[in-house]
């Protein structure tokens, strides 16, 4: 699929079974309750996917399953970073070979590299493979932030550098994503409270993990707003908006999870030490999906 991507896209859960080892029929499962819901795209193995705590092994896994899963139906970008340079261009190479759209690659974490360190690691990595790159910003994950001037200089320096998921939570730094730099890069914004906001803004979308559990309502608010029905999606974002502060009030994760379970397509737990959310957290879930 050669196409510019946008619009809402579901930031994966992977499902595990009991024992917390992948359950493949699960995840077709969700993969094809998600494209049925409207989805536009989908992103394995990221931050909701728990890439972390899956091995280099399952990460592949994974994204050979989705692949197949999705059968072409909507464009998938593999989520491919890691500690190491060596690794995520080994799982980047993989992902284009597999027949992934584009790549979206988490900066470098753990350890507190310098800003010209964090630009090789994305040079060599979009260096390695010839489809698009989406930089991924979370720095509350990473500690490190690619801030608009960064990621403006990225992209003049890394012409695959594409897109760009801002989780940085800072509506600031987005906005000036968008106007200052938004002819070279499109911006998704992954903070799912800002959702419907950087939409007005004009962001090209969101990567978004409450799309696993809510995909028809995120995208009709998607609709409405490129329809400019701004009325209609603000009346569509206020009975979501509930959910959507549910889930970033704690474990994400566990939100995700939690509320795939209350809806009745359970994503089984996360993997240890991830627990499952609270029964306070769980009451006020139920209540926010139930008024849906």
């Amino acid at each position: 699929m050669s196409q510019t991507l946008k619009g809402v896209y579901s930031a994966v859960a992977t499902p595990f079974d009991t024992n917390e080892a992948l359950d493949e029929q699960g995840l077709r499962s969700l993969v094809s309750r998600t494209i049925d819901g409207g989805i536009h795209g989908l992103v394995p193995c990221g931050s909701t996917g728990e890439f972390a705590a899956l091995t280099q092994g399952e990460r592949k896994q994974v994204l050979e399953i989705v692949l197949d899963e999705t059968d072409n139906r909507v464009p998938v970008i593999a989520q491919t970073g890691a500690t190491s340079t060596r690794e995520a261009i080994e799982l980047s190479k993989h992902a284009e070979a597999s027949g992934a759209d584009a790549i979206m690659v988490v900066a470098p974490y753990y350890e507190p590299f310098s800003i010209a360190e964090v630009k090789s690691y994305y040079r060599d990595i979009a260096g390695s493979v010839s489809i698009p790159v989406m930089a991924y910003n979370l720095p509350a994950a990473t500690g490190v932030n690619l801030t608009p001037k960064i990621l403006g200089e990225l992209v003049k320096e890394v012409p695959n550098v594409k897109y760009v998921k801002d989780t940085s939570g800072d509506f600031t730094a987005a906005a000036e994503l968008i106007h200052e730099f938004g002819n070279n890069i499109s911006v998704f914004v992954g903070w799912d409270t800002l959702f419907l906001a950087a939409l007005f803004e004009g962001a090209a979308g969101s990567v978004i993990g409450a799309a696993n559990v809510v995909p028809k309502e995120l995208v009709a608010v998607y609709d409405a707003v490129q329809a400019g029905r701004l009325e209609e999606a603000h009346f569509l974002w206020s009975k979501l908006f509930p959910i959507m502060d549910s889930f970033v009030s704690g474990g994400y994760n566990a939100g995700i999870k939690g509320a795939l379970e209350l809806i009745g397509y359970s994503a089984g737990p996360q993997r240890a030490p991830g627990q499952d959310m609270d029964e306070e957290r769980r009451t006020i879930l139920s209540k926010h999906l139930a008024a849906l």
